[in-house]
């Protein structure tokens, strides 16, 4: 009977649509769960690979293609101009020369975005590849259906992501492309002719199984978990346990802040680099509701300001007589947050996203600068900051004053506000500071000063959550007097508050870690997650917002210009540290809220932390060692002709059970195809041992299928049926090995 062609290639669409389906649920959560964009050009791409392959193009012109379709894509995300430019093109190269040695150093995080978008694109091409390899070749696709449900259960239960959907989407086009695969399967076995009626007869069946499968599970009333979720257990190890010892948390930039206080752990893992022409701190955000527990943001009625690159950013934190020097900075990020990182007195950022639209929105309540491409909240490569670095005049310092903000109620009441249940002693304690202290100065470094003193402790470990009757500062001022940036810089906002200065809560990043000098004269600087850190910054008529640090350890780098000898002489401020050596390590500060970690974990991620030091150093020796190892499988893979026929004498030459024959003869027609001599669709082995022989001109393989057919349908009466025919297996496989 003829095979119905057409029938066929249909049927092998759809098992190339529900397999582009399966893959498609491993790219859907990135969107959710990462910085990942353009996830519709990665799809695109796979969509056309696997069209490839169904339609079975040649292997050059369908690579020629990828290639071409990866380049465009890069250019398109990455690149300015035109795609036929070489110019980009040799930004490229470049690029992955540069990023190819990081590769070889083990630098994990300094592979940029466009290299990493490039190995994406690769290893979705391979991905393509082995599908089509298990569906054309294997026909089974049951190992790749079992990863993916793994992989989005995982993510269901320990992320955000909600896979639902995801579940029900996988398991229906799962069972759909097994069905077909195990269709075609016994139909190659049983030389079934796969035309349209008997591919009925296998496919409604499938179907109604999928569709009662699926809805029963649907409608069926669910059992409660035995176990809770993960995630509600994790995140709420993060919340004051009762005692006041709190939860072990993650250090890093976090965005809720409203519930401050207890230990965290230290992450090394880069935030972004930047080449600056001194130090300075890098902020993200303002907090101006202190709530006596932590900090959150005043809602208000003020709209977000939107600018573009190159725009002046609407930000004013100095008046107009205040003497600044103009700097310039450049950032590169390594994690791919949507919000900018600047120093105070930034007024351009200059940047690009390609051909995407990119567009800046200011929240003018909390100083937060996001960024958006096309409309959508993104992160971008490395942008470019101009800012006008304050010299605070002395002077005016000490003649900004009260008088000053008489007629501004609304801002004096923003920033001098507290809660109403703030214990009566705070209040107490910043008048008793700042007793005798004539200007505003004076009082903001005196109670600055004040946490320098012994009494106080910096401690990341042993620090107090507090009790629900329990104010954060109340309890770090007169109980502990031990932790980190927030007890301390929101201890000095709210005893400023208390005595009438307008002060403000700011987090961000100290300056980092000091890594080199480059060619043009700038330093180049390191950022990571142990640099997160919060401050305060005070109000002073006349002048604007200066930055104060009360951290032990910790120094702003703050400039103060003195009008005359005596004042220099008798400073009580911080001046600015000259910047001509490598910056001291500085502490890890600011727990990020975002990520708890389970104490429990500590250990293990030490062991992984030393693992990760030994891959390091010996990166060179593991890689050319996997190198030269997978040469050599390679060779061996290209030559399996030669040594498995070896192997297999070795296995069955000794063996005397007649079971062994089936194995055996199986073994023998996989070499001979193997070796060149493949067996047609319908041919039967009589008819396939003639063609053998001769091709070789023996007589062994028809003596061979004799004693196979006779194993199989007369059973075990010969129990020597195996030795005889040992002989003929052995010579055939010789034959093939050649």
């Amino acid at each position: 009977m003829r095979i119905d062609k057409t029938k066929k290639d249909f049927a092998f669409f759809l098992l190339f649509i529900f397999s582009f389906l399966l893959l498609w649920e491993w790219l859907r959560p990135l969107k959710e769960l990462t910085d990942t964009g353009h996830l519709s050009v990665f799809l695109g791409f796979v969509f056309i690979a696997l069209m490839m392959y169904f339609f079975n193009m040649p292997i050059l012109p369908s690579a020629i293609i990828k290639i071409i379709i990866i380049l465009y894509s890069v250019h398109f995300m990455y690149y300015d101009g035109t795609f036929f430019s070489l110019e980009w093109f040799g930004q490229l190269v470049n690029e992955v020369i540069a990023n190819s040695s990081i590769i070889m150093n083990a630098e994990w995080t300094e592979i940029s975005n466009a290299f990493r978008t490039l190995l994406f694109f690769i290893l979705l091409w391979l991905m393509a590849y082995l599908i089509q390899y298990w569906l054309i070749n294997r026909k089974q696709i049951f190992v790749f259906f079992f990863m993916t449900l793994v992989y989005i259960t995982v993510l269901d239960t320990f992320s955000p992501y909600e896979a639902d959907l995801a579940i029900v989407r996988t398991v229906i086009a799962g069972f759909a492309v097994m069905g077909m695969l195990a269709y075609y399967r016994i139909a190659d076995k049983e030389v079934v002719n796969k035309n349209l009626r008997s591919a009925k007869k296998w496919m409604v069946p499938l179907i109604a199984m999928i569709v009662l499968s699926v809805g029963v599970g649907y409608a069926a009333p669910k059992a409660d978990p035995i176990w809770p979720d993960p995630v509600p257990f994790i995140t709420s190890y993060n919340q004051d346990s009762g005692d006041g010892s709190g939860g072990v948390k993650k250090v890093g930039y976090g965005t809720d802040d409203s519930a401050l206080g207890g230990p965290f752990i230290g992450d090394d893992r880069v935030v972004f680099t930047a080449e600056a022409d001194g130090r300075h701190y890098w902020r993200i955000e303002t907090k101006d509701v202190y709530t006596g527990k932590g900090w959150v943001a005043d809602t208000g009625t003020a709209m977000p300001v939107d600018f573009l690159p190159e725009q002046a950013i609407p930000l004013q934190p100095f008046e107009a007589g205040v003497k600044t020097e103009q700097r310039t900075s450049r950032v590169t990020p390594k994690i791919g947050y949507p919000h900018l990182v600047y120093p105070l007195g930034v007024t351009q950022v200059e940047a690009s996203a390609g051909l995407a639209t990119l567009q800046f929105s200011l929240d003018p309540t909390t100083e937060k600068i996001m960024s958006s491409t096309d409309g959508q909240e993104n992160s971008f490569g490395p942008y470019s900051l101009t800012f006008d670095h304050p010299i605070y005049s002395v002077e005016k310092l000490k003649a900004a004053g009260p008088e000053e903000l008489v007629s501004d109620e609304a801002f004096v009441s923003k920033y001098t506000q507290v809660p109403e249940g703030l214990p009566e002693r705070v209040v107490k304690l910043a008048e008793e500071i700042t007793k005798g202290k004539k200007t505003w100065l004076e009082k903001a470094q005196a109670i600055e000063k004040y946490f320098r003193s012994n009494d106080f402790v910096y401690d990341q470990t042993n620090v107090a959550v507090p009790d629900d009757n329990e104010d954060y500062v109340d309890q770090f001022l007169f109980e502990t007097q031990r932790g980190y940036c927030d007890n301390f810089s929101t201890s000095m906002v709210v005893m400023m508050r208390s005595v009438g200065i307008p002060a403000r809560w700011v987090k961000g990043y100290t300056e980092g870690e000091y890594i080199d000098t480059l060619e043009n004269g700038r330093r180049l600087y390191e950022v990571t997650n142990n640099n997160a850190h919060s401050w305060v910054e005070g109000y002073f008529p006349g002048v604007g917002w200066v930055p104060f640090e009360p951290t032990q350890g910790f120094t702003n780098n703050v400039q103060f210009e003195y009008d005359n000898k005596e004042d220099s002489q008798n400073q009580t401020g911080q001046e600015e540290e000259e910047d001509t050596a490598p910056a001291a390590p500085v502490k890890p500060d600011l727990p990020e809220e975002q990520a708890p970690v389970d104490k429990q974990k500590v250990s293990f991620s030490d062991g992984l932390k030393n693992a990760g030091v030994i891959l390091q150093n010996n990166f060179q020796k593991i890689f050319l060692t996997l190198i030269v190892l997978a040469v050599f499988a390679a060779i061996m893979y290209k030559l399996r002709g030669r040594w498995l026929p070896i192997m297999y004498i070795l296995l069955y030459k000794y063996t005397k059970q007649n079971k062994y024959m089936e194995k055996a003869y199986i073994v023998l027609l996989k070499q001979l195809g193997r070796y060149g001599i493949k067996r047609e669709n319908g041919q039967t082995l009589r008819d396939y041992a003639y063609y053998v022989d001769s091709f070789f001109s023996t007589n062994e393989m028809r003596w061979l299928t004799e004693k196979y057919e006779e194993y199989l349908y007369r059973g075990n009466q010969d129990e020597n049926m195996w030795q005889d025919a040992k002989k003929y297996w052995e010579f055939m496989i010789r034959k093939v090995s050649a």
